[in-house]
C-alpha cells in the first residue's frame, strides 16, 4: 500500500523555499546598490530613479542594460562611472540635488 502523501508538509516546505528566494533577491539588489555607489543617493533620489527606469522607453532600457552588462564584466569600477554619466544623459538634475563639496558622495 502507497503511503499518503503529507500536502501539509510539502506546502510548507514551498512556503519556506519561496520565502528563501525573496530574502536571496532583497539581499542581492541591496549588494548591487551597494557595489554600484547608488547608496550614496538619498532614499527619495533613489526611489525617483527606480521609478523613472521603470517608466523608461524600450531604447533607453537598452542603454542601461549595455552599460549594466559592462559593469559586471568590468568589476564594477570603471563602469560605474561611465553608468553614472550616461545613466543621467547629462541632465544637471542629479548635480542640483549634491552639495558643491560633493558631501552626498560622487560616484
Amino acid at each position: 500500500m502507497r503511503k499518503p502523501r503529507d500536502f501539509d508538509a510539502e506546502l510548507q516546505a514551498l512556503t519556506d523555499k519561496a520565502k528563501a528566494l525573496k530574502n536571496k533577491k532583497q539581499s542581492q539588489l541591496g549588494e548591487l546598490v551597494v557595489a554600484t555607489g547608488a547608496d550614496a543617493l538619498s532614499i527619495e533620489q533613489l526611489a525617483g530613479a527606480l521609478l523613472d527606469a521603470a517608466g523608461a522607453d524600450a531604447a533607453r532600457k537598452e542603454v542601461w542594460r549595455k552599460s549594466g552588462a559592462s559593469f559586471f564584466r568590468n568589476g564594477g569600477t570603471r563602469a560605474r562611472k561611465v553608468a553614472g554619466r550616461n545613466a543621467s544623459g547629462g541632465a544637471p538634475s542629479d548635480a542640483g540635488a549634491q552639495s558643491p563639496s560633493g558631501e552626498a558622495g560622487a560616484a
